[in-house]
């Protein structure tokens, strides 16, 4: 176990240099804009565009990846992060960074595919959920070192765009020193959305109000803390507090989700939230370690939003439909994760800062008013139900989808459910028979079988699915951070 997370050491060292980066990023920019008295909507907006980066370029990535491979790809896609941080020190113009936001999205969700699917492709199916639980906690401390950063500044000028950029280009030395060979070239996988909409509908909800809230947060909560009077340094801890408290509390919520009611839980986990945050409205005078404690909740209520629902939704989907119903959550999260900075940015800029948390505890109400434990008939509900419970981190600062859309072995042509046997020598010398064809059905006639006969449909692979571990199965979507 051990030796074989030292093995992927390499990819986890990437990716807590990438999330430091933009965990860095993120709280900086809104500092930066509400010190230049911008309007909270372009903040939304900017943050907007980076998520809408990460959601539509999951498939141009994925081209990228066939046509050059998974560390070239990352190589490129690395530079062009680390250059769009460069440009925005350079020119200060908002349109112009509403573009190199949304590049640097698109760049990066290409940079967390290829670590995801190489950490997917070269795990065994026994060993995938701690390798991905040791990836979400790297990755969950990459955020907090990067904003946790920002307090080493005592001004907010251009220089934390700098560190943020050494990041970027840092990442890039594990992946071209590594040793771990080159992984397959991925291929997507179908998705059926009708089907999911129609089997998960309360999953997908909570899932889009969940990318809401997690959109939102990164690029408001700065502005919400820096204009409530915070320093660059409170802010800073004020943020990461919640996004420590969010990370630590994925195991006790799981371990209590596996035990009760998950529908029951996601309600009462929603009321709390609408309830508390009331006191964020900013009608009384909150002391600063007061914030910090309502921020920790705050932390855990949010960020736990997205593994319960998803949780639920795996509750309801059978196995081997699991990977597109990935695909489709993190589709529905980045939706709401582009939509969430847009409404809350423009609110605040309407009717003041104190309305980031209006927007919470309304997001929160619906949460209560759409997710009805009486309305779960558990028609469709799993065998093995409840599903084990997944951590997960908090937003789609990873990529939408790479995993589930991108798993090399997840091709609709190959059965997933293949059992690997011993070769049968003997049965070398027996030409292919048509699918479902029976043992002496042309013995009667004396002829042997037509060499030339239809088989199974063309391009399909009938003996073994190719993958370097053969017991892996149908890939488990890591976590998206």
């Amino acid at each position: 176990m051990y030796s074989t997370l030292y093995s992927f050491s390499s990819l986890y060292a990437a990716a807590l240099l990438m999330l430091c980066g933009s965990g860095l990023f993120n709280t900086f920019m809104g500092l930066r804009l509400t010190a230049q008295s911008v309007s909270a909507f372009w903040v939304g907006l900017l943050i907007a565009g980076y998520y809408f980066g990460l959601v539509c370029g999951a498939r141009l990535g994925h081209k990228l990846l066939i046509r050059v491979g998974h560390i070239r790809a990352f190589v490129a896609c690395a530079a062009i992060s680390a250059t769009m941080v460069l440009a925005q020190a350079s020119f200060e113009i908002l349109p112009l960074w509403l573009v190199l936001r949304v590049t640097a999205g698109i760049a990066m969700v290409t940079q967390f595919m290829v670590l995801e699917s190489w950490l997917n492709e070269q795990t065994e199916n026994r060993l995938r959920g701690r390798v991905f639980s040791v990836y979400m906690l790297v990755s969950g401390l990459g955020t907090v070192l990067g904003q946790l950063s920002l307090t080493m500044y005592g001004t907010l000028d251009l220089r934390p765009l700098t560190l943020v950029t050494i990041f970027q280009v840092l990442c890039l030395v594990p992946i071209a020193l590594t040793a771990r060979s080159h992984p397959a070239t991925p291929m997507p996988a179908p998705l059926d959305i009708k089907f999911f909409a129609k089997r998960v509908p309360l999953s997908l909800t909570v899932l889009f109000m969940a990318g809401n809230l997690s959109g939102a947060f990164y690029g408001l909560v700065p502005v919400y803390a820096a204009r409530h009077g915070m320093s660059t340094a409170q802010v800073a801890i004020y943020v990461a507090a919640s996004v420590t408290a969010g990370l630590l509390s994925q195991f006790p919520m799981g371990w209590l989700s596996d035990r009760i009611n998950r529908a029951r839980l996601i309600r009462c986990n929603a009321l709390i939230l609408a309830v508390f945050t009331v006191l964020m409205w900013g009608w009384v005078d909150l002391p600063y370690w007061l914030m910090l404690v309502l921020s920790c909740m705050f932390g855990v209520l949010q960020f736990t939003l997205y593994p319960l629902g998803a949780a639920f939704a795996n509750d309801h989907v059978e196995a081997e439909k699991r990977v597109g119903l990935s695909a489709i959550l993190l589709m529905a999260y980045g939706i709401g994760a582009c939509i969430g900075p847009l409404i809350a940015g423009g609110l605040m800029s309407l009717a003041g800062t104190n309305m980031y948390y209006v927007f919470v505890t309304a997001c929160a109400v619906i949460l209560v008013w759409r997710v009805r434990p009486a309305s779960v008939t558990g028609e469709h509900q799993v065998d093995a139900a409840p599903v084990h419970f997944v951590p997960m981190p908090d937003t789609l600062q990873s990529s939408p989808a790479a995993v589930a859309t991108l798993d090399p072995r997840v091709d609709p042509a190959v059965d997933q459910n293949l059992e690997m046997v011993e070769p049968d020598a003997a049965a070398g010398t027996q030409p292919a028979r048509p699918e479902g064809s029976v043992d002496g059905a042309d013995a009667g006639a004396g002829a042997p079988a037509d060499p030339m006969a239809p088989g199974p449909e063309a391009g399909v692979v009938t003996g073994a699915a190719e993958s370097p571990d053969p017991a892996a199965g149908t890939g488990m979507r890591p976590p998206s951070l």
